[in-house]
């Protein structure tokens, strides 16, 4: 029997930079495919803060209610509800007119007050709004009331 050596020179080892340019094109496309679905994914978990954040704020607005009988507009002053978003927080939460840190809170999407416009208050009910530039093009807007209904307004994420 006879067994033909292989010489080491004709062995080929590693990969051409065709095979590499291949790859490389096959992962760029993936990554486009998937990246839609990424951007959803999180432009849902920023609307998930802002759900949670709505609760809060509607449920502080219930406790002011019992203990003064009325709803106020003051979400972060000493003298209303004391609330603030607990460290860093995308939506700007509240009220269009008053000042920062009473009125209203700015977040990381730097939305602005004006965004909160449709927001209300009265002695017997409040509609509190929460408002964040998603895409940058239009903003997300979801609103709760005074019986927890929550309702999107503006839906940036269709």
């Amino acid at each position: 029997m006879y067994v033909k050596k292989i010489s080491q020179k004709n062995v080929r080892r590693g990969f051409t930079l065709v095979e590499l340019m291949i790859v490389i094109a096959i992962i760029a496309f993936l990554s486009m495919l998937s990246l839609p679905s990424l951007w959803t994914f999180l432009a849902k978990a920023k609307r998930s803060e802002a759900y949670l954040y709505l609760r809060t704020i509607a449920q502080a607005q219930k406790i002011y209610f019992i203990e003064h009988g009325s709803y106020t507009k003051n979400i972060g002053g000493a003298d209303g509800l004391g609330w603030q978003p607990e460290g860093t927080f995308n939506y700007t939460y509240g009220f269009p007119d008053g000042a920062e840190g009473e009125g209203y809170f700015t977040g990381l999407l730097k939305t602005p007050a004006s965004a909160l416009a449709g927001a209300s208050i009265s002695r017997n009910g409040f509609t509190i709004y929460a408002a964040g530039n998603i895409y940058g093009d239009k903003p997300d807007i979801i609103s709760i009331d005074h019986r927890h209904v929550i309702r999107i307004v503006s839906d940036a994420l269709v």
